[in-house]
Parts: C-alpha cells; structure tokens; sequence
C-alpha cells in the first residue's frame, strides 16, 4: 500500500495531515464517495492531545478554525478521500444490510511511526447507507465513546481511539431534542465481520477474496498470501484474547453484533456499554437487550458465534469443495473455548498474584466469583482489597465462605516461589485503582452537555489516563455507586 503524496501547502504543513487511502482502491462495490455534510457552528468540545500528537498532527492548528471545520466535515482535509463503507450484520441474531449510515471515513493516517490509522467522522451526516436516519449524533454518546474508549486504551485493551468531540450547534432529535456533534475516531481498521457478511452475501468470490487478501496485508502481514485459514485462526486468536481483557475488567460491550466486531481485533463502538460493578454474570446495561443475549456472562460465547459467522464467508476460500471447507472452518472456530480460557486464566491468575499453573486454579477461581456473586460484592473493589491485603466493606469479607476461600489462596501462593512483594506488584499491575463508573460518566456528562461544564470530564478523564496508579488522588474515583432502586440503563444513542 503506497503513501500517495498531495502538493504541500501551509495548511496542510500546519496541521500535519499525512493521507493514504488504500480502502478507497478496492473496487466501489465496498463503499460510496461521500461528500462532506456541512454543519451549522462547530466548536471544539474536547480534543485528545496525546493521541493528535501521535498522529503527528498539530494541536494549535486543529484548535483553529479551519481545523476544527476540518473535525467538524465541514471540509475535507488536504489528502482525504472521504467515504462511507458498506457492511452487513447480525443484529441480535438478524442479518442486516447497513453500512456507515453516519459516519465518513477521511482516510488513513500515516503516523510518524509508519502506523496506518483510520480517520473516521461519526455523526457526520446522511449517506447512502442511512436507511431513512438522520446521519447526526448526540452530544452525549458521543462523549461517551471519548471517555469509555480512552479508558479501555489506558487499561491496555485494544480499542478504537477518540481524537476530538465537536459539538455541531444543530439539535438532534430523538425521543427529545439534544445537542448534535461529530466525534473524531480513529482504528487501526473499520473492517468488521460484517464486512465480510456482506461480501460473501451481496459480492462475488473474487470481491470477497480482494477484501480478504487487503484485510491480511494490512492487519495480519506475516500469513502467506493466500493462507485464508491461517486468517481466520489469527482473528480468532485476537478475538479470544480480546474478549478475555473484557471479562478480566468487568467491560460489558452491550451490542455485540457482527457489524461491531473488528478484524484488527480491536473493541469498537461504544454505544450501550458500561462497566460492572457488583459482580452478576448476568449483568445488562443496554436498553435495547431485552434477553440477555449479550449479558457479561455471554459475551465469550457471543464472540464464538460471531467468528462463526465470519468464518462462513471464508468458505469459498478455504477450500473448492464446500464439505472439506466447512469442516477447516469448523475446525479452526473449534479453537476459540481453549484459546479464551488461555488467555481468562493467565489474567485472573495474575490479578491473584499466583505464580506457575496448577489445575486447581480454574476451581479456585470460580469459588471466589461464586462468593462474589453470592455477596453483590465489587468487581473491581474486591481485586484492588486483595492487592492490597485489605478488607472490603462488602459481606464478602466477613463471610465463613470467603475466610475458607482465602486460606487456599494463600496456600496456593506458597506452593509457588514468587516473592511476596513480586505478586503484589504482579496484582498491582493485573487490577486496576479504577474503573470508568457508570455515575462518574453520567455526572460527567451531565455536566459538559447540560451546563457546559467539561472541567467535570476533564478531572475524569485525568483519573482514568493511569488506572494502575493506586494514588491517593483517585480514591473518590474508585467508590461504587450508591445502591439505586432502578438498575443503570445504557442507551446506543441512534
């Protein structure tokens, strides 16, 4: 993929656009050129200063006027090919054809490490994808996804990036009237199993073999070219792992439908997510869950059906003979339990600071969640107590259970020759101080959307850029929420 040089110009040296578009050369039949959709008065919201300059772009020239027109859409930046990507999905179980139905993707950002990062507009306005939407998007949720993806970042959770919020001085109009923005959103990729749906459902063989060989080169350059098996074992390595890092922090996605999983392995969209706080498998945060289908407890066998789906559209390149292809591709699905599981128990082994492997370990760990469970105790609480040889003020740890249950994790250490002072640093480093909580992000918004008020967001978002700090300083960050006679309800803001 070559980077195709524009004349250079001061705005484009003042704002350090770098642009190379290699989606955009895959045949249309993958995406619509998309215009620019103006809007009335944006004004800058919030900007991600770390990441702009790790995108090699210049603070003070995306702050000016033409750069926040630019973050706005309401015009393109210099190099830019501005799109909208088709895509299918299973939602909740039923295919769909979608697509970027208000977002614009700018192009890819050649960073000054050489990295090739998506610049997406989400809120952007309609497209040829809308299906009768309005393109737009709230101010709210679109601060939301700021916080909640720049939180799982600093956990070190693969995540989509927020670069900016802009506020675009336009209602939005859902059950009621809201301030409408754009957020700036940046991927290594917006490839997404639905991509791939929607290929093998609406192209031919040799328009889903061009998506699958672009796909490997750009996130997976090691595999041969060809090797469609060895593709998808690698997305479904990175998925497993993936959604391991989620149940390790008690991260609820909320909509985990094949359209809003990333090849890039990747987490994207935040729409109806939230973090746990009392400890329930079968906790649900999103409005539109009626089910349960994608309860925290479901989501590794959620992720397991999804990549099923994704390896159904590889099956005209696994093999010419569709009964040896599926049995590859279940073969190769057929690796998800096991690698999951590698990557959920050497996390929660290391968030209990033991050393070595027994197989004892898998019990252990599930009679501490069951107890947890039993308690309401919290989730993240309950690791930073035991990090810290400290008591919780949940029932837990004054139960009969929990004593019992603590006396073999105390055994299970000694059998091992870890120092003390080598698994707490261990525990420190596996449990984070602090967690995005659900009434920390709604007070924060609160503040920002309703008054105006982003000092509120700011002193969040500065608690949450070091989540293993343990300092003194994020303490009120870490108190869970007052008990509530309503369960919290998460919304995905279309």
């Amino acid at each position: 993929m070559t980077v195709h040089s524009s004349k250079t110009d001061a705005s484009k040296t003042d704002a350090g656009w770098h642009f190379d578009n290699s989606y955009a050369q895959l045949p249309s039949f993958f995406y619509s050129v998309q215009s620019p959709n103006p809007v009335r008065a944006p004004q800058l919201a919030v900007l991600n200063v770390p990441l702009a300059a790790e995108l090699g772009l210049n603070e003070e020239t995306l702050r000016s006027e033409s750069g926040v027109a630019a973050l706005a859409g309401n015009r393109a930046p210099d190099g830019a090919a501005p799109i909208a990507q088709a895509y299918a999905g299973h939602q909740f179980g039923h295919l769909t054809m979608l697509g970027d139905g208000r977002a614009m993707l700018l192009g890819e950002q050649i960073t000054p490490a050489g990295l090739r990062r998506d610049i997406q507009l989400k809120g952007s306005g309609r497209t040829p994808y809308s299906r009768g939407g309005d393109g737009r998007a709230a101010l709210g949720p679109m601060l939301r996804e700021y916080i909640i993806s720049e939180a799982m970042h600093a956990l070190g959770i693969p995540t989509t990036r927020s670069l900016a919020v802009v506020s675009t001085g336009e209602p939005v109009f859902r059950e009621n009237e809201l301030k409408g923005a754009v957020l700036v959103r940046t991927a290594a990729s917006h490839i997404r199993v639905g991509t791939f749906q929607y290929a093998a459902g609406a192209g031919t063989v040799d328009q889903l073999r061009q998506l699958a060989d672009y796909t490997m080169r750009r996130h997976y350059p090691d595999i041969a070219d060809g090797d469609y098996r060895a593709f998808l074992r690698e997305v479904i390595r990175a998925q497993s792992a993936l959604i391991a890092k989620w149940q390790l922090v008690g991260f609820i996605h909320g909509v985990m439908n094949t359209d809003n999983m990333a090849i890039s392995g990747e987490t994207i969209d935040y729409g109806p997510c939230a973090f746990m706080d009392t400890y329930d498998p079968n906790t649900v945060f999103s409005s539109i869950d009626l089910h349960g289908r994608y309860a925290y407890g479901n989501q590794p066998k959620i992720a397991a059906w999804n990549l099923a789906r994704f390896a159904e559209t590889l099956l005209p390149l696994l093999h010419d003979d569709e009964e040896q292809a599926v049995k590859l591709a279940e073969e190769e699905i057929s690796r998800f339990p096991d690698s999951f599981e590698k990557h959920w128990l050497s996390g929660m082994r290391a968030k209990l600071g033991l050393a070595g492997e027994e197989d004892e370990d898998k019990a252990l760990i599930a009679d501490l969640l069951r107890a947890m469970e039993e308690h309401r105790a919290d989730y993240t609480n309950t690791f930073v107590a035991l990090t810290f040889g400290r008591k919780d003020e949940s029932d837990l740890f004054g139960s009969d259970v929990f004593s019992g249950w603590l006396a073999r994790w105390e055994a299970r250490r000694a059998r091992h020759s870890a120092s003390e002072d080598d698994a707490r640093a261990l525990m420190r480093r596996s449990n984070p101080a602090i967690i995005p909580r659900n009434h920390r992000v709604e007070e924060a918004l609160e503040a920002a959307v309703a008054d105006g008020d982003y000092g509120v967001l700011e002193r969040l978002l500065d608690a949450l850029r070091n989540p293993f700090a343990h300092s003194p300083e994020q303490a009120e960050y870490a108190a869970p929420p007052a008990p509530a006679k309503e369960k919290y309800r998460t919304f995905c803001g279309t």
